[in-house]
């Protein structure tokens, strides 16, 4: 839902977004593709958009030039939470709730396993 919201206020906004400084419409009319029916409505996409590919394009270079400067990864790991971590369950039980009912329980206690790990 808040995907479409965004791209409906993407699709809304395009002239103040600037778009007109892409070249799509005037690529067309290079091409002399002058039947409107061909060319269509286009929505362009910021790269700040976080599903579009100008944005995961952007993320890969920047991952590329900080692998230049400071060298590639040695290792990669995934940390993920476990609801069911003792100290969750502890906390909640006391509580009688479910650890989905405290989102704020979860996060505390992941970064304070994650900067344990770390």
């Amino acid at each position: 839902m808040v995907e479409s919201d965004r791209l409906s206020y993407i699709r809304k906004h395009q002239k103040e977004l600037r778009v007109d400084l892409y070249s799509g419409l005037s690529d067309t009319v290079t091409r002399e593709e002058t039947d409107p029916s061909s060319t269509g409505r286009r929505a362009i996409l910021p790269s700040s958009f976080t599903g579009g590919a100008r944005y995961m394009i952007q993320n890969y270079q920047d991952a590329m030039a900080i692998c230049s400067w400071a060298g590639y990864p040695d290792i990669f790991i995934t940390f993920t939470c476990n609801p069911m971590w003792p100290e969750i369950t502890r906390h909640c039980n006391k509580d009688g709730l479910k650890p989905c009912d405290r989102p704020e329980i979860l996060s505390r206690v992941f970064h304070i396993k994650l900067w344990k790990l770390m």
